[in-house]
């Protein structure tokens, strides 16, 4: 990009001209779009978008703060994806753009700057800094800070979103999924296939639980685990925020690791970076000598649920303890559902239960508000969405409410502490919920 170059200049450099011009403005996105269903106006929905996007291109209106807001209301939940029926690569376009519009203003506050800088390039892509980040918030909830912090309404003052976050923070560890079990779990019994485990960053420090279960629950299907240590941060932030060079050379990084590794399968149990790992070869597609190291890695991702049901060796669940039903009802991440198409299995799995109930959510497919770090960037559309789930996870009288993804994990906790029935609502993973009835060997 030539130095000086206009807003407009970027985006028709960054953005896919073919993929913009694909979209038939049929409106079949309009309905699943969460922004759209909220406010019923044309901008806030994938359609509307993309004519911003191609009347920025083609000099008919000058992109400006208002193009940029736009750009990043969106939740980026991909829900208009399964729904077009040209088959419009929204996710890309809505990437590209946001990356046009980071590659060209960097007008953010000189705060704002330093805490995208220290998160997008020395936290995340770190593992030792986020076990660091890991032991803090361990500590700050088990020494007794959290109860000073909270009296003292401190955090409060800075944002109230910040504040109702802070109540449902999970149990953080200062050690990962291999301090704990090693790089290397065998299968119990016949061994079915070799599987690489993507542990994450967030996953391993503050779900570290909830990893180490996905590991145990892929040895009890029989397979070989295998979590290669050099692995790093998926990029799904970074690319969702227009740090796509930084994304670019997180994947690079993940390729190499697992490569090394021969794996067979990669194994993700948070849906937000299965969607970005499975589509490495696009991410890289700009990068011909990375196309087929990107094309074997993107061919071998599965969520745990598929994984489980389509690979596995059949579990055994023990019934519950006491002879009543438990009712369970399933939230769906976007990225799983719409990009990794793996909505079903979670379900069946869920249904094999003893004494389980499954009672199916109204709208169960559509956004939480999470997206990422939306629900903090854009509290209050984020909250609104929010309001309307916990309306309907609320009517499925449902014990436990479960999901497969951290984003939607935290969202649904604090929905439940909101809005939803405290103490008679519990929200998991299901790779927690599973394993805790599994049959072990």
């Amino acid at each position: 990009m030539a130095k000086g170059a206009t807003l407009q200049e970027t985006l028709i450099q960054k953005l896919d001209y073919n993929q913009l011009t694909n979209c038939m403005r049929c409106g079949f996105c309009l309905p699943v779009c969460p922004t759209f269903k909220q406010t019923g106006i044309e901008a806030e929905s994938p359609r509307g978008r993309i004519s911003l996007m191609k009347a920025a291109v083609d000099g008919v209106m000058e992109p400006g703060i208002s193009f940029e807001d736009q750009m990043n209301h969106c939740l980026g939940c991909r829900a208009c994806e399964p729904a077009c029926p040209a088959d419009v690569k929204y996710g890309q376009l809505i990437e590209q753009a946001r990356d046009a519009v980071e590659t060209h203003t960097k007008q953010h506050r000189w705060w704002v700057r330093g805490v995208r800088k220290v998160v997008f390039k020395e936290l995340f892509p770190s593992q030792q800094k986020m076990r660091l980040l890991g032991s803090g918030m361990h500590f700050y909830k088990k020494s007794g800070l959290q109860s000073v912090v909270r009296k003292t309404g401190v955090v409060g003052l800075f944002s109230k979103q910040l504040s109702d976050m802070e109540k449902i923070l999970p149990d953080a560890s200062g050690k990962g999924i291999t301090q704990l079990l090693g790089t290397f779990i065998p299968a119990k019994g016949e061994k079915i296939a070799t599987v690489g485990m993507f542990r994450g960053c967030l996953m391993d420090v503050m779900f570290t639980q909830t990893n180490i279960k996905t590991v145990k629950l892929l040895s009890e299907a029989g397979f070989d685990v295998v979590i290669p240590e050099t692995q790093n941060c998926c990029g799904a932030l970074h690319a969702h925020s227009g740090e796509s060079d930084q994304a670019k050379m997180l994947a690079k990084n993940n390729i190499r690791a697992f490569q090394e590794a021969g794996v067979d399968y990669i194994v993700s149990n948070a849906g937000g970076c299965g969607a970005i790992l499975i589509e490495y070869d696009h991410l890289l597609h700009d990068e011909p000598e990375w196309k087929e190291s990107a094309g074997w890695f993107a061919a071998r991702v599965k969520d745990i649920s598929t994984i489980l049901v389509e690979k596995g060796r059949p579990l055994q669940f023990a019934d519950s303890q006491t002879s009543a039903s438990t009712r369970v009802t399933y939230q769906d991440s976007c990225h799983l559902r719409n990009v990794m198409k793996g909505s079903n299995p979670s379900r069946q799995l869920l249904k094999e239960v003893g004494n389980v109930t499954f009672v199916e959510m109204k709208d169960a497919g559509s956004c939480c508000g999470s997206a990422g770090i939306y629900n903090v960037t854009q509290p209050e559309m984020a909250n609104q969405i929010l309001e309307d789930k916990m309306v309907n996870a609320n009517a499925t009288e449902a014990r436990y409410l479960v999901t497969s993804n951290p984003g939607c994990l935290l969202q649904m906790k604090l929905g439940i502490d909101k809005h939803g029935q405290k103490g008679q609502m519990e929200a998991v993973h299901i790779a927690d919920f599973l394993y805790d009835r599994v049959v072990k060997h």
